[in-house]
Formats: C-alpha cells, sequence, structure tokens
C-alpha cells in the first residue's frame, strides 16, 4: 500500500520481472529473467529486456536527462537503443502501475516486439517468443 502520493514501497513486480532499482520519489528500473539473457541460454546480455520509470525529460540534447518533468514515462527497452514501449503518466503511481502492468503483458507475450527492430533478427525473435510465451 503506498503510503504517499510522493513515496511508494518497494512492490514485487509481476512474474518473470526483478527490480533492479528503486530510487525514493525517482525511477524504478525492472529487468526481466536475467537469469536467461546470457550466451549459453542463447539470448544476449545486452538483449535484456528493461522497463524504466522515470520523469526525467526524453529530448536528445545533452544534459536534457538530468531535468525533472512533471511526466512519468514508462520504458520498454529490449537492447541499447530498441525501444519497443513508450507510455507517459500524470503521476508515479500511474507509472508503476502501467510499467506493471507492461511488464505482466510482455512476460504473457502480448507485446509485438518485432516492429521496434528495422532489421529482424529472427533466431532471436523466435528465443525470445521461448521465454515470454508467444506463439508467434
Amino acid at each position: 500500500m503506498r503510503e504517499s502520493p510522493d513515496e511508494s514501497p518497494v512492490d514485487e513486480p509481476p512474474d518473470g520481472w526483478t527490480l533492479w532499482n528503486d530510487e525514493p520519489r525517482g525511477r524504478r528500473i525492472l529487468v526481466f529473467r536475467p537469469d536467461v539473457f546470457n550466451e549459453r541460454e542463447g539470448l544476449p546480455a545486452e538483449c535484456l529486456p528493461t522497463i524504466l520509470i522515470s520523469n526525467r525529460s526524453r529530448a536528445p540534447r545533452p544534459g536534457a536527462s538530468r531535468r525533472p518533468t512533471s511526466t512519468w514515462h514508462v520504458v520498454l527497452t529490449l537492447e541499447p537503443e530498441i525501444e519497443a514501449v513508450t507510455e507517459s503518466y500524470e503521476s508515479r503511481d500511474a507509472a508503476i502501475d502501467g510499467a506493471y502492468d507492461l511488464a505482466r503483458r510482455f512476460a504473457a507475450g502480448a507485446v509485438d516486439y518485432r516492429d521496434a527492430y528495422q532489421i529482424p533478427r529472427e533466431s532471436y525473435f523466435e528465443r525470445l517468443d521461448e521465454v515470454t510465451g508467444e506463439s508467434a
């Protein structure tokens, strides 16, 4: 249960997700199945699906990411520079709820991540489908 609009406890993330970082009143980072994102399992570590919850500016100019805004963003990345989903919310609590919903949908295979890639990586997609429960 959240104690105030400015602070929220470390809620248990959805199945398959690990809370990687949680800054009081700040950003929160979730990662998906870090146990299988390694070369031995066929999913490169740099492709670890990550959800970032933050109110930092997303403007593409130097130093912008250090500036807080009134909008909270939830961004699912599949590897550096590959954003699969970006959503915006009015509060941190709403962003956390949205992020956890996104995490559940991703783990169930209900997020179409293929469109985020300009160059298809079919063998990677097949392996990721196995991990997320997608039956592509």
